[in-house]
């Protein structure tokens, strides 16, 4: 039996496959590489020393999700195959809502006729909108102000009336906060493409020289800098968390709703200079005008994952940046660096 994860070859999914893998479970990838490289599964490859099977396959193609059922043995399911940048949302929403519903609708259109009743969402703490408080418990009040977030939330809305009609199936919808850092061996992290939409790659972008400096969205928040406040998790402490969901969803629970986060809020500016020790490197930056869609603060409250899951958060910012910076340092051009032969420097 096997766990299908799809958008595989991504940040997150990387990460998550490395735990399934070392913790004995039988992987199948499928990604359509739009926003990710091949070159993941070899490092992957390299650092468990298994090879997963993969799927360049895209979830907007019916057809192609069903074939992966009808060959493998699959009995779960942990989706990460998403568009995923907030601003990008704002100027182009029908990509946004066309790529991440009907993907989903796909799988899980695959999933019932294949009887399997397993699945783990990739959500994401914009469902919550611009909160009243923080810390953010699961039963806060759900909006959203991006259209990314309202694909999360479309989907969360899915699974919920999917789980009333069926009893059997069962979900942990996992509603992660802003995952930082990198493998410690250095051999996989984070590649946005082009110009990075999140804070931790664009200041490591600016720490190897290949961005002048960094743009900071606003500085009239109400936060102690006034620059805006997030929960950033090590992508290592949220991998684990899909594994402890898997065995959890291994109870038969139904549908169950997690935050992962640390619980504890820093600033652009927090992250700024904590990655400014932990590189000796200086980031120069500049103050623009705030970005549309984003909030002011958000941290979570995830003491109901270390109760039900037995998970909670190990890394704290300090590793979050030594990680980033290794995985930077060592690999300046993404896994897109200079070819000596067929290896990859």
């Amino acid at each position: 039996m096997a766990v299908l994860v799809t958008g595989g070859t991504g940040y997150i999914g990387s990460h998550t496959i490395i735990q399934l893998v070392e913790a004995g479970k039988k992987v199948i990838v499928v990604d359509n590489l739009s926003n990710s490289s091949k070159i993941v599964l070899e490092r992957i490859r390299e650092i468990t020393g298994v090879k997963v099977k993969f799927y360049e396959k895209d979830l907007i193609h019916a057809d192609d999700i069903d074939l992966i059922f009808r060959e493998n043995d699959i009995n779960s399911v942990i989706h990460f195959a998403a568009l995923k940048a907030v601003g990008e949302s704002v100027e182009k929403p029908l990509d946004y809502y066309s790529n991440n519903l009907t993907g989903t609708l796909n799988l899980l259109k695959a999933m019932k006729k294949h009887q399997v009743k397993r699945f783990v969402f990739s959500s994401s703490a914009t469902v919550y909108g611009d909160p009243k408080s923080c810390p953010i418990t699961e039963d806060f009040p759900l909006s959203t102000t991006n259209p990314y977030g309202a694909t999360k939330l479309m989907v969360e809305d899915m699974l919920r009336d999917i789980c009333k009609a069926d009893p059997n199936f069962n979900v942990a919808i996992l509603r992660y906060f802003n995952p930082v850092g990198a493998h410690s061996s250095g051999r996989i992290g984070e590649e946005p493409s082009g110009i990075p939409n999140n804070l931790m790659p664009y200041i490591t972008k600016v720490a190897v020289g290949q961005l002048d400096y960094l743009n900071v969205f606003g500085n009239d928040y109400d936060t102690h800098d006034g620059t805006g406040v997030r929960d950033y998790i090590h992508v290592v402490d949220l991998a684990m968390g899909h594994l402890k969901a898997l065995e959890k969803l291994e109870t038969n629970c139904g549908l169950v709703t997690y935050n992962l986060g640390t619980g504890t809020g820093y600033s652009v500016l927090d992250l700024v200079n904590s990655f400014s020790q932990a590189s000796k490197k200086e980031i120069p930056y500049q103050i623009v005008e705030r970005r549309p869609g984003d909030i002011g603060m958000c941290y979570a409250d995830s003491s109901k994952a270390k109760t039900e899951l037995n998970w909670e958060a190990k890394y704290g910012i300090k590793e979050m940046c030594e990680d980033s910076w290794r995985w930077q340092e060592r690999n300046p051009n993404g896994y897109r660096g200079k070819r000596d032969g067929n290896v990859i420097k």
